[in-house]
């Protein structure tokens, strides 16, 4: 297949000591050292891209650098003989949009053992639905059954529920057999939550966590997004032997807990670190994510598709706490 002289791509730039975002007209000559060309069908908007994207984080380690850390489309050219002109391939964290050129482009190059081979049970669209935020939620999952977590123990409360990972989360561990609960800030969003299957749902303004160490155990386990006060109050309301995957800080990066809840209640707090996953669970995961533990209200979960043009204006809602869903970019 020829390749094109020049494509389009939102490229992420340094200016003075922030950064912006903004399309350019690159070449392959641009991009980082790979040993996959793909030309890119679709990607997806994370509140990591928005941070990027916008300046507001420090997401990058080099400019400039095409933004997205997410992308899936069908291989081009390889180096490699495991991949094949035309094979489908996603790809998420892993270094895109940090230390090198992400998804954000109409084509990408990338490092081929990173390459997921598209799982059969899942189209491309289907796959960047997903992207980072539904691997991230399956390695959640993933994680706390590792540490004992099953659905006999009780309910998974879900926090930043109506968020890309809340949504996909709540869909996942309801097929994966959980009650689930979930906790949002957005209360005219509960019936979208009960329609994915959340058994119960609690504005965030009506939480009444107490102040002692411990409190009353409400749930088994917890997948959080929000970190902050939020993960603090949850550690003195899990069951014994419960996990809470900490997986997200939208609301801070700080916790001010005590021991109690890990000594007396044996309660764990996972990390979950998707971009650097090891590639054998990253295949597992996916082949879950097609199959056992795919989420059955994708389409409803995806509320938006954009173009390159749009992003900022994505970026923008999100950080300002307007997302619902996901959003897929598409080219």
């Amino acid at each position: 297949m020829s390749l094109p002289n020049a494509f389009r791509a939102y490229r992420i730039h340094a200016q003075g000591d922030s950064a912006r975002g903004r399309i350019d007209d690159i070449g392959l000559g641009d991009l980082s050292a790979g040993d996959i060309v793909v030309k890119t069908a679709y990607s997806s908007v994370n509140y990591k891209d928005a941070l990027a994207g916008s300046g507001q984080g420090k997401i990058l380690r080099r400019y400039p650098l095409v933004g997205g850390i997410d992308v899936a489309g069908h291989v081009v050219q390889s180096e490699d003989p495991r991949f094949k002109e035309g094979d489908a391939v996603l790809v998420t964290g892993c270094g895109l949009s940090e230390t090198r050129d992400g998804g954000y482009g109409e084509y990408a190059r990338i490092e081929s053992k990173w390459a997921i081979p598209l799982p059969g049970g899942l189209s491309l669209r289907e796959a960047m639905v997903l992207g980072t935020a539904g691997f991230t939620a399956a390695l959640s999952l993933y994680r706390m059954e590792a540490n004992g977590q099953t659905p006999e123990m009780g309910p998974i409360v879900v926090t930043g529920a109506t968020g890309g990972v809340g949504m996909l989360a709540i869909d996942l561990l309801t097929s994966a057999g959980y009650e689930v609960h979930a906790i949002t800030g957005k209360a005219d969003q509960f019936d979208a939550l009960i329609a994915l299957g959340a058994r119960q749902c609690i504005a965030r303004k009506e939480l009444l966590w107490g102040q002692r160490p411990l409190e009353t155990a409400r749930w088994a386990g917890a997948v959080d997004n929000v970190g902050g006060d939020m993960l603090a109050g949850l550690t003195r309301v899990i069951h014994p032997y419960g996990n809470i995957a900490s997986c997200g800080l939208a609301a801070s990066a700080e916790l001010h807990t005590t021991v109690m809840p890990f000594i007396i209640r044996g309660v764990s707090i996972l990390g979950v670190a998707s971009a650097g996953t090891a590639y054998n669970i990253r295949r597992t995961l996916w082949e879950r994510l097609a199959t056992m533990w795919k989420p059955k209200h994708l389409e409803t979960i995806l509320t938006r598709t954009v173009g390159l043009d749009e992003l900022d204006g994505v970026f923008a809602t999100m950080l300002a706490g307007g997302s619902f869903g996901r959003t897929l970019v598409r080219f």
